[in-house]
């Protein structure tokens, strides 16, 4: 069934818009990250990527943390800035900075203190330390990449995300495994320069666009009232992005590395979805604070339907096209990889019935700071506790890495509906209207897919991969734009969205 095609307002082709440039950056992304995996896999080997992952995911979760709820709030400091007010944008956007550097020392030298946390099956190499020295990178590219976003610069987020981070990975941790000395050390090397690189790219253009604070003196009361305003946003952030990364983190704990190492590489394909919906979060930000300024709550959630269709539309391609060969896209990693199939499978449609809560949150993170914050904390308690269950349950009864990693996946797979049935629920109650569209349209298009797929599975693994993966891709979206898209679902894709 499809949706009317009312005119859309400015708003939404505002969305189209960023959502568009965001969604080529995803592909763009993908190409670029392919290599390193590829790379860190048969070079390094299972057991490196493995010890590497564990690592990965705590200076994720803690940079996170140390942005500071900044990819949102931000966006909310901005907008409520009075135009008479004569406290230059940039003062703002760079007393964000100053605040998440003071917790990103904090938070560096505990795990100084502690780096077993961070390395539960030892190290790679002496230098795979300097992984901390990400953190204050990866928080504060957020913050400059949230500043751009407010103006409805995507390009930048597109640049340092999908073209100068993905690719300065790949290329250094290739150039660092023939350097002597740093070979071992490479995959953490090649992170942290990475890194860097993205920052780089991010305040370029945060100087450009605001320039450097001229009369600004930073006050601790100032500094104190942005970190403390910040944690129900940063904890959001937090929780959302731990959902995806606590199942890596405890098998570190009660596994080898070489289970960490096979399910890493099928979260990381996996995870190419959950990318994709990243894509409409730095534009959709600015709009629902808009909205929200303005009282429109039937704005709001005519977005979030909008969205939400665009969202797993493509997330449905996506996983088509990567669990149907899901053999040949695991063997990409090596032999030992095709082992994690069965949790590439489950991964990729926890990703599809996780983005009704991602959408969900866009909002309330600032209607229901304290109740989305509650839910998420259960949800991730709940995930750790099945996790373990789980996990425990296939080591107890000597099933093999494969059904470990594959119970971590079913896990995920669960909290992440509930989490998306709770806070779509919520979210509905407090706008008086539904934030969820769905096309039985995705599923027609899905069939004949389907069908394609299997049929390219009865060929050689690298033909399944050049002609099978594209093949599932057209046959769907060709059926879908036109059985499942009304004309605004359309506007996405269209060229000239002035007309």
């Amino acid at each position: 069934m499809k949706t009317s095609d009312a005119p859309l307002d400015s708003d939404m082709r505002t969305l189209a818009k960023g959502g568009r440039t965001n969604t080529l950056g995803f592909i763009i992304r993908l190409i670029g990250g392919v290599p390193f995996l590829f790379i860190g896999y048969r070079l390094y080997g299972v057991e490196d990527m493995g010890r590497f992952a564990s690592a990965f995911v705590i200076i994720e979760i803690f940079a996170l943390f140390c942005a500071l709820g900044e990819k949102r709030g931000l966006a909310q400091r901005l907008r409520e800035r009075p135009d008479a007010d004569d406290t230059n944008p940039s003062d703002l956007v760079f007393g964000g900075v100053l605040a998440s550097l003071i917790v990103c020392a904090v938070i560096a030298s505990f795990l100084l203190l502690f780096p077993w946390i961070m390395f539960p099956n030892g190290t790679n190499g002496t230098l795979d330390i300097m992984m901390v020295a990400a953190i204050p990178a990866l928080a504060l590219t957020e913050i400059f990449l949230a500043a751009q976003a407010f103006r409805y610069d995507i390009a930048t987020t597109v640049r340092a995300r999908a073209l100068v981070e993905p690719w300065v990975k790949s290329l250094a941790v290739l150039v660092f495994f023939f350097i002597p000395g740093f070979k071992e050390s490479g995959l953490a090397l090649a992170f942290v320069v990475a890194a860097y690189a993205a920052l780089l790219t991010s305040f370029w253009s945060v100087f450009k666009t605001y320039g450097l604070p001229k009369k600004w003196r930073p006050k601790g009361k100032d500094l104190s009232r942005i970190i403390t305003r910040s944690l129900p946003l940063s904890g959001a952030d937090v929780i959302e992005r731990s959902t995806r990364l606590i199942d890596v983190f405890l098998l570190g704990q009660f596994t080898t590395e070489r289970t960490v190492g096979i399910y890493f590489f099928a979260k990381e394909v996996a995870t190419l979805p959950q990318k994709l919906k990243s894509s409409f979060e730095p534009i959709l930000s600015p709009i629902v604070t808009k909205s929200l300024k303005n009282g429109n709550m039937s704005a709001i959630a005519e977005q979030l339907r909008q969205v939400g269709f665009w969202v797993i539309a493509v997330q449905v391609a996506i996983a088509l096209a990567l669990v149907i060969p899901g053999e040949a896209v695991m063997g990409l990693g090596g032999p030992t990889i095709v082992g994690g199939t069965g949790a590439l499978a489950i991964l990729l449609a926890a990703e599809v019935v996780a983005s009704i809560a991602v959408v969900s949150e866009s909002v309330l993170v600032y209607v229901a700071r304290k109740r989305n914050l509650a839910i998420s904390v259960g949800i991730i308690v709940f995930q750790a506790i099945l996790t373990i269950i789980l996990v425990t349950t296939a080591q107890r009864f000597d099933m093999g890495g494969g059904f470990m990693a594959a119970g971590a996946g079913l896990a995920l797979f669960i909290a992440l509906g509930t989490s998306s049935i709770l806070k779509a629920l919520l979210l509905k109650k407090i706008l008086m209207a539904p934030v969820v569209s769905w096309r039985w349209g995705v599923i027609i298009a899905a069939i004949p897919a389907v069908f394609i797929g299997y049929l390219a599975t009865f060929l050689p693994e690298w033909a399944e991969l050049i002609i099978g993966v594209p093949a599932i891709l057209i046959i769907y979206g060709t059926v879908l734009w036109k059985v499942g898209f009304a004309e605004n679902d359309r506007l996405l894709f269209r060229r000239n969205l002035d007309d």
